[in-house]
């Protein structure tokens, strides 16, 4: 299902019994088009996230780690102005539509008490976070700023008076009487038909939660006792993941009648929901918005290796002839005699095949000695050039495998993660340094990823090359175990054990396939052996290990077994 208004109907309720009379304690705002506003309830700090973005639009609690820029948006100035310290008073839901009413009381810099609305109204591209004084409804400001050019209905700039999105004139569902929704199940008896019936009449019904409520209906021996059964679901704190009939994964706030049980995951609120919904979706439009020059500069340089590892081929395909070369220039001087100036071209033995007769090309501008010794030059000059492209294509191929381990990272990365990734493209040579002191900032120290196998035995993940130099060559014992994808670029994973449990390999294997460049295929070798097996060549580049003496196993990577392990 979506965050449709039936969720945000339930979302509502599960905040307001955790927030309400909470206290904001810090605002600010992680990424473009997001906010995250700790508020103080019940002797307990709580993150509460408002999403505008397209397309993860919503309003819950995350207990992600989610950072706090240096440098606040004038945004969150405005907010930090008018709500730090404010007290929550209410949350509210207008009808059973997508929008969210935080409603707060605080008092300005004469001590007048003010009480002001921060709404956020989930409406895809069209989302947005707006705060507005609760009288006289001036806006104080918008994460997103909507002119008169773009929205003649309405404008979202400071100042403007707010006005709520046009009307629907549906039907809150929550409010309406148990005759209209059994009179429209009489006339649809298909429970298809009659989703598309209440989603024409009722507010806030996605596709899903239409067909969801249509079958129940349709099915039950006691249609009032269903309707009332399924729309007092939305107010109980829970949430499920499951895969939908689409074949595509969904969430819900109520549990699904229409997909297979064991396909199933049910969660204690719906916050632990969407943020394991929403983990690796929103983390990867996150790193792509944070790290798109990291990005471009690796694709363009793999881009540019690639093509000259092509053109390094073709050279040492032509260096093939070095040997002919140098046949025909003996030839030649051996059959001097034979051969008078001016000649165009000459067939001779060729005492290296049997005498078989080899025509040779001439230059009638040159000697006979001459001629055999442009020959030998040739010899010379593909023998050199077998030696420099030989070197050429090991370093070309270097830098592939590097840069390709890079790209891999930072698909892999969290948003923190990509300050290493960013100081270690510096030191290659591929971004150009910042030797300005002042302006230059010292990355902070970022920690491999944390999971517990099922016997409990600690397992670490190195997210990015400095991470894996730091977590296998000095972090790790030396009887601890290490393992890695087999010749694919990938993360050092460690199970901090000397003696772990074949399902800790097992599922340490797994963890090693996923953060790999292989984590979308169904079968993965993994190689793992004792961290004192692990040596690191002189000179070598950030990550890059040999070893010996492991032993390997085939497994198949799957997000919901990394997302079960992690910690």
């Amino acid at each position: 299902m979506a965050f449709d208004g039936l969720f945000t109907h339930a979302m509502v309720n599960e905040l307001a019994n955790q927030l309400k009379t909470g206290r904001v304690a810090k605002i600010y705002q992680p990424y473009q088009g997001e906010l995250v506003v700790t508020i103080r309830a019940n002797r307990k700090n709580r993150a509460l996230l408002l999403s505008s973005h397209p397309n993860y639009a919503r309003v819950q609690i995350t207990e992600q780690a989610l950072t706090n820029p240096a440098t606040p948006s004038n945004f969150v100035m405005s907010l930090r102005k008018h709500l730090d310290g404010a007290i929550l008073k209410d949350i509210t839901q207008i009808d059973n539509d997508r929008i969210i009413n935080l409603h707060f009381s605080h008092r300005n810099d004469l001590g007048d008490e003010e009480d002001m609305i921060l709404s956020i109204e989930i409406m895809g591209r069209r989302s947005n976070i707006i705060l507005y004084e609760s009288g006289s409804k001036r806006i104080i400001d918008t994460i997103k700023h909507i002119s008169s050019d773009q929205n003649r209905y309405r404008m979202l700039v400071p100042g403007a008076q707010y006005i709520t999105p046009p009307a629907q004139t549906l039907q809150n569902p929550f409010a309406a009487k148990i005759t209209e929704f059994t009179e429209l199940q009489k006339e649809f008896p298909n429970y298809e038909v009659l989703a598309q019936a209440l989603r024409s009449k009722f507010q806030g019904f996605s596709k899903d939660s239409a067909l969801e409520f249509a079958f129940s209906m349709v099915t039950s021996s006691n249609v009032d006792e269903a309707i009332t059964n399924y729309l007092s679901q939305y107010d109980a704190s829970t949430g499920f993941i499951y895969d939908a009939p689409n074949g595509k994964l969904s969430f819900s706030a109520v549990q699904p009648v229409l997909t297979e049980d064991k396909n199933v995951q049910q969660f204690n609120s719906l916050s632990e929901t969407l943020d394991r919904y929403f983990y690796e979706k929103v983390q990867r439009d996150r790193v792509q918005q944070r790290g798109h020059n990291l990005i471009r500069v690796v694709r363009n340089e793999l881009k540019k290796n690639r093509k000259k590892l092509k053109k390094l081929d073709q050279t040492m395909e032509q260096t093939h002839f070095a040997d002919t070369y140098r046949i025909k220039g003996e030839i030649l001087t051996t059959y001097l005699s034979q051969i008078t100036r001016g000649m165009t071209e000459i067939e001779l033995p060729n005492f290296y095949d049997d005498n078989k007769l080899i025509k040779i090309n001439l230059s009638n501008q040159l000697s006979p000695s001459k001629n055999a010794q442009k020959y030998f030059n040739k010899y010379q000059k593909e023998k050199n050039a077998v030696k420099y492209v030989t070197e050429q294509i090991s370093k070309t191929k270097n830098e592939i495998n590097f840069l390709d381990n890079i790209e891999t990272q930072i698909d892999l990365a969290k948003p923190e993660d990509l300050d290493e990734i960013k100081v270690e493209l510096e030191n290659e040579g591929y971004l150009k340094k910042n030797n300005n002191p002042k302006k230059r900032v010292k990355p902070v120290k970022s920690k491999p990823e944390l999971f517990k196998s099922s016997d409990g035995t600690t397992i670490l993940v190195g997210k990015n090359d400095t991470q894996n130099d730091r977590l296998t060559m000095k972090t790790a014992k030396k009887d601890f175990y290490w393992l890695h994808a087999k010749d694919i670029p990938g993360s050092h994973v460690i199970v901090e054990s000397n003696d772990p449990s074949e399902k800790t390999i097992e599922e340490a294997a797994s963890i090693a396939a996923y953060y790999s460049k292989a984590k979308n295929a169904t079968k993965v070798q993994v190689d793992y052996v004792p961290v004192k097996n692990i040596r690191k060549p002189n000179g070598s580049k950030p990550g890059f290990v040999i070893y010996e003496g492991q032993k390997s196993l085939k497994v198949t990577p799957k997000a919901e077994i990394i997302q079960q392990l992690m910690v």
